[in-house]
């Protein structure tokens, strides 16, 4: 049985992920970075069993870490991330990197370097449910802006996410499904999967829903990254969505 996963909506446009592995009932929250409605989700997971164990963070960035310390205070859990941003994370319990495996209970997470965004950007995958915690890596229709990395480190992370399994359920860290369709509609007008799939979320965002997590073989026949061929085409991609409105 793969890990019970529910986003947390915080900030204007965030999620943080509450996860629960179903034997043990061990917690974990991804990217806690408003501690009122990150607490709330954790007390209510709680109150129906297990203790939160574990804040994973997949980079240094002020609206992915902002509660992780005060959570930390709350609960005891211990932090995960890079130890390669170690001098701009909160004080981790645990630094880790690529290859290295965390347990939640009975699941496990295998860490994935995936920079690009920012340069000690980490994936956290649970093969057996299976789920990848990405962060501003991968989104719905999209990728993470390049503020540290290059194209080629975000080109390289992009082909490594789309390398596990196609029913992995991406798990990102905003909530940009929207925008990102209006990209993906221009930039590949002939891909029937990308207008269906524009329609989708537009349909989900009236009704007040999340887009995501989305299924990784959606992605790789809608998100205009992912079907990029090759370098070139994604650095112009990437451009021209930077300057997209």
């Amino acid at each position: 049985m793969g890990l019970e996963i529910r986003p947390v909506p915080i900030l204007s446009d965030n999620y943080a992920w509450l996860l629960r592995d179903p034997a043990s009932q061990a917690l974990a929250i991804v990217d806690p970075a408003e501690l009122a409605p990150v607490l709330a989700a954790i007390e209510q997971a709680e109150a129906i069993g297990g203790r939160l164990s574990l804040i994973l963070l997949t980079h240094h960035h002020a609206d992915h870490i902002d509660a992780a310390e005060a959570v930390r205070e709350r609960t005891g859990a211990a932090i995960v991330g890079a130890g390669a941003d170690l001098g701009r994370l909160p004080r981790l319990d645990r630094a880790v990197a690529e290859g290295d495996a965390v347990a939640l209970g009975d699941s496990i997470a295998q860490v994935i370097e995936t920079p690009g965004h920012t340069r000690g950007h980490i994936s956290y995958f649970f093969a057996a449910t299976p789920a990848v915690f990405c962060g501003d890596t991968l989104f719905s229709l999209g990728c993470g802006r390049l503020l540290e990395g290059s194209p080629a480190e975000m080109f390289e992370s992009m082909r490594r996410l789309a390398s596990l399994p196609p029913e992995t359920l991406v798990c990102c860290g905003h909530e940009y499904t929207e925008a990102n369709a209006r990209f993906a509609v221009a930039a590949l007008s002939s891909n029937p999967a990308i207008a269906e799939r524009a329609a989708e979320v537009a349909a989900l965002r009236r009704a007040g829903k999340p887009t995501v997590p989305v299924r990784l073989e959606l992605e790789q026949e809608t998100n205009p990254f992912l079907l990029a061929p090759d370098l070139s085409e994604f650095t112009r991609l990437r451009s021209w969505k930077d300057r997209f409105r």
